[in-house]
């Protein structure tokens, strides 16, 4: 469908990309991937013809039509909601006219024989037949499921689009884009403003899409559950791997191992040529042999290696001074600004060493709480108490923006260090991946990933026992963000932290509190606990909404006597069956790796010689072994938590 053929993009003597040659076909799910700085967006702008490239070219088979979402788009503020998103169809609105003005002329035509007349029943054929493909008939039920579905509730429809804020707005562009249905969606950091369920709903959405779909993302979850063909972009070229991200990552590792060891045995090679002919260049009887060789390295095809920052980034939080076992106690809080009501009834409380998600569609009141309990707001009903000797850390999701620009990276730390932390700014900032000039640079050069790790960096200038961080990963690419998850997870503090990002949630937090239509709600377990309690409870509202009774948009309530309907006891215990099995199937796999790991202790223990094969497999069993207690205690915790309930 698109062809990219022997691409090269060059700035001065420095080159981008080299000689690149890639194929998209109809219905490829394509992660692009590789470093910042190696391209990616420059990619899709090449493909949209935003940019010309320095030799090759780009082509198009057949109608190919392209929707490009890039990270940064401006959006008109002139209409409403409904009004601008319905600019999607404006294609099928010109059909329309078409299709009326020649359906009228066919009626006034009596020439039923004539080429003119099968010439006008053949265009309205071809218009009727686009105005079908596009949408035509479907597209105000579209408009409104494509806004539902990205988060917007039926009450914005008419709201001025000037009312919406930036992340907001790009979800307006993203609906319009979706309802354009193009052959390929080039898409660059889709999820950045969309929360959890409105993730979900992309996914589903672009899995069963019926075109091509390449994507940029550092979302990992999201680009496993859509993508099925990884495409890197390492030293300008371009490595091809037919399997979705977390298959690419093993297969790259073994790629890079079979390049390193090719790259060692050329370096030794090229080293030992030099040798020779350093050492007999100015001998008589050697000079064809060294002359040889001499042509033999200019022929030679250098193998290059993309360096890789391999220094492990101990980033630690300093330890967190001790605080009351109760961090911050909230009372049936709740927000208004003036008329527009936030949310209401948040009642728990925060313990010492929780580590606790805010999770629920944007502007659902997640950052306000985030800044009740930082005392930024204060509740217009119900109460925030903070508990003894609590000190509070602080990201906000503009934190980035509150920098000055004009400071340098050193100077950002530097004015706000006090005392003996500051003959340690370079190690922080070289554990944030900073180092050498870098520091020197000023803060408005910086990339978007590069100012949220300075932000984060200052957060290590104190020593704080209640973090609460308001969107930390935006931007940051997936090291980053392993880097960041690691920290918080070794962390001996209290984390308050407001994410939708599910893969650096997992396995950090316990608990999970879900703002949804004025409420909040709390869960005990981690983030995939919570997706799947709330899969089965859309499930229930979707059947209550779909019987006679009364259309009820909250979450599934409990009859007034306190007990479970039938169809919710049915459900539960569906669920239990479930978790059940998986407990059992779990324990079952455990038993058999023990058996395995306790036959090799068994023949090691008799062995007089070293086997390391058997070592290696070994070393394996005990691996799985422990990845199988991780996944038999969640699976444990979650059948306990269940059976509670």
């Amino acid at each position: 469908m698109i062809s990219l053929d022997n691409l090269t993009v060059s700035y001065g003597g420095w080159t981008l990309f080299d000689n690149i040659s890639l194929m998209i076909n109809p219905k490829d799910r394509i992660g692009l991937v590789g470093k910042n700085g190696a391209g990616k967006t420059t990619l899709l702008r090449l493909i949209v013809g935003e940019q010309q490239p320095t030799s090759g070219g780009v082509s198009y088979n057949g109608e190919c039509t392209i929707g490009y979402l890039p990270q940064q788009m401006r959006v008109a503020d002139t209409t409403s909601l409904v009004e601008e998103t319905a600019k999607a169809f404006d294609e099928v609105l010109r059909l329309e006219a078409d299709i009326e003005r020649l359906t009228r002329e066919i009626a006034e035509r009596t020439d039923y024989e004539s080429a003119d007349y099968e010439q006008l029943l053949h265009r309205l054929n071809e218009a009727t037949d686009r105005y079908h493909i596009l949408g035509g008939d479907t597209r105000e039920a579209d408009i409104e499921k494509t806004l539902l579905g990205l988060g917007f509730k039926r009450s914005d429809f008419t709201r001025a689009t000037s009312e919406f804020s930036g992340g907001w707005r790009m979800r307006i562009e993203l609906a319009k884009l979706l309802l354009r249905r193009p052959s390929i969606f080039l898409l660059d950091e889709p999820t950045n403003h969309l929360d959890i369920e409105s993730i979900q709903w992309l996914e589903e959405y672009l899995k069963s899409y019926n075109g091509a779909v390449l994507l940029i993302s550092h979302d990992r979850a999201f680009l496993d559950n859509v993508t099925t063909r990884t495409v890197e972009i390492s030293l300008g070229k371009a490595y091809d791997y037919k399997v979705p991200y977390s298959k690419y990552v093993v297969l790259r590792a073994e790629r890079r191992a079979q390049q390193m060891a090719a790259y060692q045995n050329q370096q030794r090679m090229i080293e030992k040529t030099e040798e020779f002919i350093e050492k007999f260049r100015y001998k008589p009887t050697k000079s064809n042999q060294v002359q040889s060789r001499i042509k033999q390295l200019d022929r030679l095809e250098r193998i290059e290696i993309e360096e890789e920052d391999l220094a492990t980034l101990n980033i630690k939080f300093p330890p967190a001074p001790r605080s009351g076992q109760i961090v911050a106690e909230i009372r049936e809080a709740g927000m208004s600004f003036g008329a527009k009501h936030v949310f209401s009834g948040a009642d728990f409380t925060i313990e010492r060493g929780d580590k606790i998600a805010l999770v629920g569609r944007n502007g659902e009141g997640k950052t306000t709480l985030a800044r009740m309990l930082i005392g930024q707001l204060a509740p217009t009903e119900g109460s925030i108490r903070v508990g003894a000797n609590v000190n509070i850390g602080y990201y906000a999701q503009n934190q980035d923006d509150l920098m000055d620009g004009d400071f340098t990276v050193f100077d950002t730390l530097d004015r706000v260090a006090v005392g003996d932390v500051r003959t340690r700014l370079r190690d922080i900032l070289g554990a944030f991946l900073f180092r050498g000039e870098d520091i020197d640079k000023k803060v408005k050069v910086l990339s978007g990933g590069e100012r949220s790790r300075l932000a984060m960096a200052r957060l290590m200038l104190e020593p704080y026992n209640l973090l609460v961080l308001d969107e930390p990963t935006n931007h940051m690419d997936m090291r980053s963000k392993d880097i960041l998850k690691n920290a918080i997870m070794k962390y001996d503090g209290t984390v308050v932290v407001v994410s939708h990002d599910r893969e650096f949630l997992d396995g950090m937090v316990s608990k999970v509190y879900e703002f949804r239509d004025g409420g909040v709600r709390e869960y005990l377990g981690g983030i995939y606990y919570f997706l799947e309690k709330r899969k089965i409870e859309s499930l229930q509202e979707i059947e209550r909404r779909e019987a006679p009774a009364p259309k009820q948009e909250s979450a599934p309530k409990e009859s007034p006597s306190g007990k479970l309907t039938y169809e919710q006891k049915k459900e539960q215990e569906k669920l239990l069956r479930r978790l059940r099995k998986a407990v059992e199937t779990i324990e079952k796999e455990l038993a058999e790796t023990e058996r395995q790991i306790a036959e090799y202790d068994r023949r090691f223990a008799e062995a007089t010689d070293y086997d390391e094969a058997e070592y290696k497999t070994y070393n394996q069993l005990k691996t799985r072994y422990d990845h199988q207690m991780h996944e038999w205690e969640k699976a444990s915790y979650e059948l306990e938590i269940t059976e509670e309930n």
